[in-house]
């Protein structure tokens, strides 16, 4: 094979997000880190958990999600909740 590159990054972006619906049945809504590691990719998503009304007061999720060179997802696990309208509190060792 002459292009043995593997995907695109923006092909893993696609991947992630679709084979993290499907294994969770919630959609992502963002990616909000996105990087290449030694053994493939690294991601954070962002995804709703439960809708409420006003908007501002559903609950959101982080998830880090894992995925190998070809843009298979090895692993994913839920770091944070959160409501959607309220921001990050200061991080120790932070800025």
């Amino acid at each position: 094979m002459a292009d043995d590159k593997g995907p695109s990054p923006m092909e893993v972006l696609r991947q992630a997000r679709s084979q993290l619906a499907e294994l969770t049945g919630m959609d992502a809504e963002s990616v909000s880190s996105f990087e290449r590691t030694e053994d493939g990719w690294a991601l954070e998503v962002e995804v709703m958990e439960l809708a409420r009304v006003p908007d501002t007061m559903s609950l959101m999720a982080s998830y880090q999600v894992e995925l190998d060179a070809d843009g298979q997802l090895t692993g994913y696990r839920r770091v944070r909740r959160y409501e959607r309208g309220r921001a990050d509190a200061h991080r120790p060792g932070g800025r």
